[in-house]
């Protein structure tokens, strides 16, 4: 997999694509991580990338020109290219010179699906919620570009003529698009194969079985009184597969009961789900209120 990243400021990718996962998945060659800066491709003596908005208002918009570029820039020395025509490269140069033609719509020729082009996905807080299911529909991908912006906002031509994906990780404005992309690339590079030594550690990771994940433990088995679940150290491992998936039902529904209504369950489980349900609203109606009596300060 190859990941770009369109940032005006690269020193801030370059300590976490060299460390931990990502910096040990792409020593062993299994993902290409890039972070270029598109003050680059600025077409003014000042490398301006912002201007005023059209209409009025407050903050600085940034201008779709430099980002253009640096993306068109970045397709044209696509390692994928290198297998194409010279009828063919010759015929996306001419298409790449009308600039009336929406990027998305335009980057590459006709392609099998391993040669497709690649997602470009704008880092906004308006986007789509970043899930466990688009890093796992990322993740089959070969080629990513991430844009993140700064100001006040982005020249809706971008949205509009360029990007394939709006993603945002929050409910929440940060002051720019670079804290996102390290999120969501860590999570889509996590997953591809030969990443982690575990492989089946992304498998029952918190939301890729639609549920939260079950407790863990380790050494020692007693710690200032509090004791691991002795099923855990029964070797039974039958018994504690039903332990962890059942931990896992109740943490969900405890913690995230959203998440229940699309969770592949069985059934029984589902059944046993309710009666959990049953036991904790008698057990919060049993509590003490921790209310003060009326009049009472």
């Amino acid at each position: 997999m190859r990941i770009d990243v369109l940032t005006l400021f690269p020193e801030m990718f370059h300590g976490v694509f060299g460390a931990s996962i990502l910096g040990k998945a792409r020593d062993k060659g299994i993902v290409s991580l890039n972070a270029v800066n598109f003050r680059d491709y600025a077409n003014n003596k000042h490398n301006t990338v912002d201007d005023y908005p059209y209409g009025g208002g407050g903050g600085m918009v940034l201008k779709a020109e430099p980002v253009f570029s640096a993306v068109e820039d970045l397709l044209r020395t696509d390692a994928q290219l290198d297998e194409l025509t010279d009828e063919q490269l010759s015929q996306q140069r001419d298409e790449q010179s009308d600039v009336q033609t929406d990027v998305k719509d335009r980057v590459q020729p006709e392609r099998s699906a391993a040669e497709k082009a690649p997602r470009i996905i704008l880092m906004c807080p308006q986007g789509q919620p970043f899930t466990q299911r688009k890093a796992e529909e990322l993740a089959a991908e070969d080629r990513l570009i991430f844009i993140c912006g700064h100001y006040e906002g982005y020249d809706e031509r971008i949205r509009e003529h360029l990007v394939t994906d709006e993603l945002s990780i929050g409910d929440y404005v940060l002051t720019g698009g670079e804290l996102p992309a390290m999120v969501m690339i860590d999570s889509v590079v996590r997953l591809l194969p030969g990443v982690l030594g575990n492989e089946s550690s992304a498998v029952t990771d918190s939301y890729s079985t639609g549920l939260l994940e079950y407790p863990h433990y380790t050494r020692p088995a007693s710690f200032r009184g509090w004791e691991v679940p002795e099923v855990l150290l029964s070797g039974h491992h039958s018994r504690i597969d039903q332990w962890r998936r059942e931990q896992s039902l109740l943490r969900t529904l405890q913690r995230r009961p959203d998440l229940l209504d699309d969770a592949p369950l069985t059934d029984k489980e589902r059944k046993w789900v309710r009666d959990q349900l049953t036991e904790l609203k008698r057990k919060e109606a049993e509590q003490p209120s921790t209310d003060l009596p009326k009049g009472e300060i």
